[in-house]
């Protein structure tokens, strides 16, 4: 670690608090953070997969969807290990640089996805308000020119904030929380930080508040476009359409408004850590559940690829059986199967003759051994 105390500027590593300092509630966690964490791969995976595969989901709402999904994985996967490892560990320490390292590439990822549900809320405005315009509008080059956008624009604005957070001189290497955050480390900070709280704000309004009003914006004209749809269907069939984005818009922009945006007090600190805690590992989680289970076309599209699979096990084990078969007709047919067979036969019967020799040498009886084998005399 570095010098001094009030004069550091310098620390080699960071000691995380983490969530709980019992063992026993650590280990419970380990066990529930990991279940959760293995959730979130083989959800987003499979989300990934079934776009991939599946031609009806080849539009840019399940664009959109894909890379929402890969970039929750590569945002749970830069915590939840090293998360999991300090669950176990006595000595919770985090090198500088891999701090460094976990704080802007979690900054990037997280803004990246307040900024590609805005873009969704954009595809579905125009799905609902524009149907007959819609695939003119939303073509493949808008799609992926928003898409490279939203990534593009997160990585800068997590490259600043880092740069202008890990600038400050520190005084402290004990930071109150299960991973590196932006929050943390400023309380680690032996100047004033209120430039650094301003910027912080800056930047929560660019990547959180702007795409919430665009979000607030797209419903709001999607609403009342509904509203002007006569039938009962008709709405049901186009709120069903923005339902599942709805949802996940709901629970991460809510959270993260929370977190970055609400009132500062001493007592936020726990408070803090659970929100962030939610936002790492809930959330990611659910959104492919929200996505699937509340999707007709995902749902399709799963029982589809697993019916695929199903009749490959069945062609599979099919062809097994075929095997055998041609082996057994086979050896079969072969001309020595027959003298092979009698030959096991008398074996199996002369090594059940030598064990019941051997019983009557363990029984202690007087025996008369001769070329046609042993033979009792008497018993003692």
């Amino acid at each position: 670690m570095g010098q001094g105390n009030k004069t550091q500027t310098w620390v080699s590593e960071f000691i995380l608090l983490g969530l709980s300092s019992d063992w026993g509630t650590q280990v419970s966690l380990f066990v529930l953070f990991l279940a959760m964490y293995l959730v979130t791969i083989v959800g987003n995976a499979l989300i990934l997969l079934l776009i991939r595969l599946d031609s009806r989901l080849h539009t840019p709402m399940y664009f959109f969807l894909s890379v929402l999904s890969l970039v929750d994985l590569c945002y749970s996967s830069s915590i939840v290990p090293q998360m999991l490892a300090h669950l176990l560990s006595v000595q919770k320490s985090i090198p500088f640089y891999s701090c460094l390292i976990q704080l802007s590439t979690s900054l990037a990822l997280a803004a990246s996805e307040f900024l590609l549900l805005g873009a969704m809320a954009y595809d579905r405005y125009v799905a609902v308000c524009y149907p007959l315009h819609y695939t003119v509008i939303m073509h493949g080059g808008l799609c992926l020119g928003l898409a490279v956008g939203c990534l593009g624009a997160g990585f800068t604005n997590s490259l600043l904030e880092t740069v202008i957070t890990f600038r400050l001189p520190l005084c402290h290497s004990v930071m109150n929380h299960f991973a590196c955050e932006t929050l943390a480390v400023l309380r680690l900070a032996c100047v004033d930080i209120s430039f650094n709280k301003v910027m912080v704000a800056i930047s929560g309004f660019l990547v959180i508040m702007l795409p919430f009003f665009l979000v607030l914006f797209s419903y709001g004209r999607i609403v009342a476009a509904i509203l002007h749809i006569h039938s009962a269907q008709g709405r049901s069939k186009a709120f069903g359409t923005c339902a599942s984005h709805l949802t996940v818009v709901s629970m991460c922009f809510g959270t993260a408004i929370f977190t970055y945006l609400g009132p500062r007090s001493a007592y936020s600190v726990e408070g803090e850590k659970m929100v962030a805690l939610f936002y790492a590992v809930v959330a990611p989680m659910l959104n492919p559940l929200i996505y699937s289970l509340r999707n007709k076309e995902v749902m399709a599209a799963l029982s589809k690829l697993l019916d695929k699979f199903s009749s490959f096990s069945l062609k599979l084990k099919h062809r097994e059986g075929g095997y055998v078969s041609i082996i057994s007709g086979l050896l079969g047919s072969y001309p020595c199967t027959e003298s092979i067979q009698s030959s096991a036969e008398v074996y199996t019967q002369q090594a059940q003759e030598w064990r019941e020799e051997a019983k009557m040498l363990d029984s202690g009886s007087l025996v008369k051994v001769s070329n046609e084998g042993v033979t009792s005399l008497s018993t003692p």
